[in-house]
């Protein structure tokens, strides 16, 4: 053992979230370095030479990253852990945001002629509680999660294209449901107001000091996303090492096997579908209370598949490729337009009309093309190839 630190001799070990010292200590560098980059402004780390600034709609890019990134971790715990393919997340993201929008946001009334009375009446035209995010956040995940467990009986029969299609129709139920629940939603085309992101009085979504350095809303709400994003990763990791994640990979491989080993199949998929609804609720709740309106049509077909791209290319059954897939695919239209400023790609044309090709063409040719690619050249996406680079330099220069 003094001979090979790195060697696993028993079960804990290998199953530990940090296996060693060195894990451990690349992660407080990247935390540290995250904190550093979310501080935003002019950071000058060497005098006069280097400059890091991560603000305007980099800001904005990452604090949608990180939320869209705790909606990946809950898709991934349903689909690459437990090999169950869905495509109702939409469905689930939309529950929560619009429970945060009706608890947290407040209730709109307008003056109406009754004919009844003759008489000038408040009508309530969309309902808010205006409660606390410790309120509208948590229940945005529940109400997620019951929609999940009911559900999942159904679901926990099913597998392959028979689940796909059963979560499919649940996203055009839920547009349905969206667009006809005007009193709740604002009804398709309006939407209405987000939740509020305050915190027993603390507006994550208002410029202020906090430990005194001043912090924008951008600021405020990517650090509310970073600890958040963490927090539930945790979570999500050591469910992925327990019981329930184990029983769920035993699944996924081998389903018969993992029944006639005494794996309970029917309740270990509903704790999958139960807790990925969880996961989706509180996404679709911070991901929509940043912004000034939630709509109902939002929540389509489209962003299914998003989210499904998301594990795809980042990897499936793994916590950091979920957060890899998610940084990666906000930030894709962003990296389409920086590769079109090389001459290679003069081809590329900023207007929606002009030229060859434009951005948003070659933003769904690199989105279509990267899963393709993907699944045939490196299925566990781009965690894959970080385990490709960190295996080279572990045995570097030996690495033949």
């Amino acid at each position: 053992m003094r001979r090979r630190p790195g060697l696993i001799s028993d079960y804990s070990s290998d199953t530990a979230i940090f296996r060693n010292n060195v894990q451990r200590f690349w992660f407080v560098v990247l935390m540290v370095a995250v904190v550093v980059l979310g501080l935003g402004g002019t950071l000058p780390l060497v005098p006069g030479l280097v400059e890091f600034s991560l603000a305007g709609d980099l800001m904005l890019l990452s604090v949608t990253a990180l939320f869209a990134s705790i909606g990946a971790i809950g898709l991934n715990i349903v689909t690459g852990y437990g090999g169950q393919v869905s495509l109702g997340h939409a469905f689930f993201l939309g529950l929560g945001a619009f429970t945060a929008a009706v608890l947290g946001g407040e209730e709109v009334s307008r003056r109406v002629f009754d004919l009844s009375t003759g008489q000038q009446v408040d009508k309530t035209i969309l309902v808010g509680f205006g409660l606390d995010m410790a309120i509208w956040l948590p229940a945005a995940g529940l109400v997620a999660a019951l929609a999940g467990l009911i559900v999942a009986p159904i679901a926990s029969r099913l597998k392959g294209l028979y689940l796909a299609f059963v979560t499919l129709g649940l996203v055009f139920l839920g547009e349905h449901i969206f667009k006809e629940a005007g009193s709740y939603t604002g009804g398709l085309g309006v939407g209405r107001a987000t939740a509020v992101p305050s915190l027993f009085g603390f507006r994550f979504d208002q410029p202020g000091e906090v430990l005194g350095v001043h912090l924008s809303r951008l600021q405020k709400l990517f650090f509310l996303g970073l600890i958040l994003l963490t927090l539930l990763a945790f979570i999500a990791k050591n469910i992925a090492r327990s019981r329930i994640g184990r029983a769920l990979a035993a699944i996924r491989d081998r389903d018969i096997a993992a029944e006639l080993m005494g794996i309970n199949l029917a309740r270990y998929k509903m704790t999958a579908f139960v807790i990925s609804s969880l996961y989706a609720g509180i996404a679709g709740a911070l991901l929509y209370s940043g912004l000034s309106r939630v709509e109902p049509g939002s929540f389509n077909l489209l962003l299914s598949i998003v989210y499904i791209a998301m594990i795809l290319i980042g990897g499936a059954a793994t916590i950091a490729g979920s957060i890899m897939g998610a940084f990666f695919i906000i930030f894709l239209p962003r990296i389409v337009k920086w590769l079109a400023g090389f001459w290679v790609f003069g081809f590329i044309s900023d207007s929606p009309t002009g030229g060859f090709l434009n951005l948003s063409q070659i933003e769904q040719l690199m989105f279509g093309g990267l899963i393709v690619a993907f699944l045939i050249f490196e299925p566990l996406g781009l965690y894959g190839l970080w385990i490709r680079v960190r295996n080279y330099w572990k045995a570097w220069p030996f690495s033949y």
